[in-house]
């Protein structure tokens, strides 16, 4: 079961819980990884049987655009789902490890585009491409 907080914030919207939805973020929500779309369909799918593709794809649109869940884009193409918390990603681009980044660590450079900018910052996601320490040793890079 999804969090709480999700159900009410659907709700206080105007917005019906569907069982599409429900299953959908619980998926997310049990998830300890970013899960690709496809990976979503099957989990999802095993929580409601007979939910089809093309809902799951609607309904990761509309929990997006709620603001509940993210969608990130982590290169070639590629876009993961996650639960919305706040925080971003390190990938590295030779072994494709991916790191969390809280966001108090930016949360500084949002205030200061915010102050110097005159935007008001509505995305909390960013993701940096880099070099882990461990292929740095393999491919005798430099940090």
């Amino acid at each position: 079961m999804p969090r709480p907080s999700f159900l009410q914030t659907i709700r206080a919207r105007g917005f019906r819980v569907t069982p599409q939805r429900l299953a959908i973020l619980s998926v997310l929500d049990e998830a300890e990884l970013h899960l690709a779309p496809s990976e979503i369909i099957h989990r999802a799918q095993e929580k409601l049987p007979g939910l089809t593709e093309v809902t799951v794809y609607r309904t990761l649109d509309f929990l997006a655009e709620q603001g509940l869940i993210l969608c990130a884009h982590i290169g070639s193409g590629s876009v993961v789902y996650e639960i919305a918390d706040h925080h971003h990603h390190m990938i590295c681009r030779h072994c494709g490890l991916t790191v969390d980044v809280n966001h108090e660590l930016v949360k500084p450079v949002y205030e200061k585009l915010e102050q110097e900018s005159g935007y008001l910052l509505n995305t909390s996601h960013l993701t940096f491409f880099g070099v882990c320490p461990d292929c740095q040793k393999t491919y005798h890079l430099e940090a």
